[in-house]
């Protein structure tokens, strides 16, 4: 029995089938079996799943090739929608715009080592858009020393202020970023927040509060403080003509010094994580703990319990602030699994080990031990450390977890200040992403300019990256991928480009059309 092959037409698409007969032994007839061949292009049938490899990634073949595209949709309409590639067009010439939007464009899809994004560029559809690039280190490495030695960032700045029409504002905590370099005069020492032993620059960064995207940084010497920073930056902001705005701190600013300095200045809108290190936070947590599992407290945040009750925190002054306390009870039996497992562990490590003669038992013990070590008491016995959990310190540990505190000024309920909260940690992400891109820069860091202009491409694929957050955030996507995790998804679509130079999309799942359609963007 010979099989057939046929083309169903599905939802308005072609697909092509092969009808197989084969003899049922038990109706004791000949039945018919439909094998899937593939889509319909140009007569043939071309299967797009058989022609990936086990990551994802479509293999070459005589007859097409693919390249990564899905991923770029989000990306190039945010470019487009805020005019980005407009501002940098007005700025540079064609190859440098798309140099600046490709390396932009890697940092929020795919962030790699600079020597590597020519690898990635010529496998994705950038290579189709923005042809002929030239990509190597050194080409990237002029480019971004000529921007750190222009007024590009401020100019780029002005242009992305007066189009976005900023009138309220966030102004984010500022990081150090730590160098081995010891050339770039912006580089000092002072207090760093990663690596005391390395100098460094501080970098701060301003959100517009509407859009949800950084509009503004700032580079300083890193021997400047941050309350010092503060009010710098401050001032640069007013000077836009910029006076209705709210910061969001980071738990370091957190004193009785600062929080009077900032309640005293009545137009000043903050939002700042409590410290525990000061004894009336500590006293307020307590107070807050007894009863704060209230059914009268309970609310709901991204689909789970949440529970929040309102605190007032006072001051030696005997001014006030208001906050919200939140308890998080997934959070903190998340937090409770993972402390007791290492807490286990480390025990077993401490005690598993011999304690060799030239060996100091208290330096062996921190060193077995780590930031764990105040929850142990310990003595020795033939050799070997015996151990004992100090039930209190773990308990005091133990009974924090899925709890804090948010103080702040100005018109926030519970939600409005744990979203902007929330929103900071991507600020503190991008940061992350700076330190760790810098300090493995395959370029010349020794050059203060070349430093600059590699945090000006960080900045612009800042914005891209939390405009993405604040659309799926207002489509709901929030609630089911994170950023990574879309660009997972969306990454499996292809452009294929066919024999006879057709470039055709390859199929999109259900979920990639949800995403599409939430995002208001068409593959």
């Amino acid at each position: 029995m010979k099989s057939t092959k046929r083309i169903k037409k599905i939802n308005g698409k072609e697909y092509w089938y092969e009808d197989i007969p084969y003899y049922d032994k038990e109706k004791k007839q000949i039945r018919h079996h439909s094998k899937y061949l593939g889509k319909n292009i140009d007569g043939e049938p071309v299967r797009m799943r058989d022609a990936m490899n086990s990551s994802g990634v479509f293999l070459p073949s005589t007859s097409f090739s693919s390249f990564n595209y899905g991923e770029l949709l989000p990306v190039l309409s945010i470019i487009e929608e805020l005019h980005i590639d407009r501002f940098l067009g007005d700025i540079f010439n064609e190859d440098q715009r798309n140099m600046v939007l490709s390396l932009c464009v890697n940092r929020v899809v795919r962030p790699m080592a600079l020597h590597l994004v020519k690898t990635w560029y010529d496998a994705s559809f950038l290579s189709v858009l923005f042809p002929g690039l030239s990509l190597s280190s050194q080409n990237v490495s002029n480019l971004l020393s000529s921007i750190g030695q222009s007024d590009v960032p401020s100019v780029f700045m002005g242009k992305l202020l007066k189009s976005v029409g900023t009138k309220s504002t966030l102004l984010y905590d500022i990081t150090s970023l730590s160098s081995y370099s010891r050339l770039m005069s912006l580089l000092e020492y002072g207090y760093s927040r990663d690596n005391p032993d390395l100098p460094q620059l501080n970098l701060s960064m301003i959100v517009d509060k509407s859009l949800g995207i950084p509009v503004m940084y700032d580079v300083y010497p890193g021997s400047i403080v941050d309350v010092s920073t503060l009010k710098n930056t401050v001032s640069k902001v007013e000077s836009f003509g910029v006076n209705d705005f709210t910061l969001i701190l980071d738990r370091g600013f957190f004193s009785e010094d600062n929080m009077e300095e900032l309640v005293g200045d009545t137009d000043l809108s903050f939002v700042i994580p409590g410290s525990l290190s000061l004894k009336k936070v500590k006293e307020l947590m307590t107070s807050a703990k007894k009863d704060i599992d209230h059914p009268k407290y309970l609310c709901k945040f991204n689909k789970d319990p949440l529970f929040v009750k309102p605190v007032l925190l006072t001051l030696e002054n005997n001014a006030s602030v208001d906050g919200y306390c939140y308890y998080d009870p997934k959070r903190e039996q998340s937090d409770r699994n993972s402390f007791y497992s290492r807490l286990y562990d480390t025990k077993e490590h401490i005690e598993n080990r011999k304690i060799l003669k030239w060996m100091k038992p208290s330096t062996t013990f921190t060193q077995r031990a780590g930031k764990l070590q105040k929850y142990y008491s310990w003595k020795i016995k033939d050799s070997y450390f015996i151990t004992t959990i100090r039930k209190n310190a773990v308990m005091q540990r133990v009974n924090r977890m899925g709890k804090f505190i948010l103080f702040y000024r100005g018109d926030n309920d519970w939600k409005e200040c744990l979203i902007t909260y929330r929103q900071k940690d991507l600020i503190e992400k991008g940061f992350k992403r700076f330190k760790k891109d810098l300090k493995g820069l395959p370029l010349n860091t020794q050059k203060e300019s070349t430093t600059k202009g590699f945090i000006f491409i960080c900045f612009i694929s800042l914005i891209i990256q939390m405009r993405l957050l604040n659309q799926m955030k207002d489509s709901d996507l929030i609630e089911k991928y994170t950023v990574e995790k879309l660009f997972l998804e969306l990454e499996k679509i292809k452009k294929i480009r066919l024999a006879n130079d057709e470039i055709i999309v390859s199929e999109l799942t259900k979920k990639q059309k949800d995403i599409l359609e939430k995002l208001n963007l068409c593959a």
